[in-house]
């Protein structure tokens, strides 16, 4: 099967006819936040933070949570400039998604603007100290990416 990659979450949905459960990454430059979902697609949860190395490295070990969480698709942040534009980030994300493909598995590229300052906030929330928080930030965002893609799929805005 080809790999389908998209920003259409209608596409993504189509390409997933029976639900399950999805994987959410923050990509950043030394780490990747993770984060799942239910197979119902009603709530996004942290998972672990990864530190980024060279990109089989990486996939081994998405692969390896892909395998035990029996994950059907893949929701991956892609950072816009606050006008909607894309910047070398965003190709960068893009570039990431094309080498997961080989996974087989769809990828939606998720708008991430404000999802690392909503996952600041909700972890100030919970009233975590900084250093407890900079250690979780990153698989923090991933949930807010991941729910804001699973909000859309499961409520139909498109």
């Amino acid at each position: 099967m080809d790999s389908l990659i998209t920003t259409g979450a209608l596409a993504f949905r189509d390409a997933l006819p029976e639900a399950g459960a999805l994987l959410g990454l923050d990509l950043g430059t030394q780490t990747i936040g993770t984060a799942f979902c239910d197979a119902g697609w009603r709530f996004a949860s942290p998972g672990k933070t990864l530190k980024r190395g060279k990109f089989g490295a990486d996939k081994a070990l998405l692969e390896a949570l892909i395998r035990e969480r029996s994950v059907k698709g893949v929701v991956i942040g892609l950072p816009l400039n606050m006008d909607g534009s894309e910047g070398p980030r965003s190709q960068s994300s893009r570039a990431y998604a094309r080498n997961l493909a080989a996974l087989g598995l769809p990828i939606l590229l998720w708008d991430e603007r404000w999802s690392t300052s909503g996952a600041e906030r909700g972890l100030i929330e919970q009233d975590m100290s900084r250093a407890k928080r900079a250690t979780r930030i990153d698989s923090a965002a991933a949930a807010v990416i991941l729910q804001g893609a699973i909000d859309a799929l499961a409520g139909g805005m498109f």
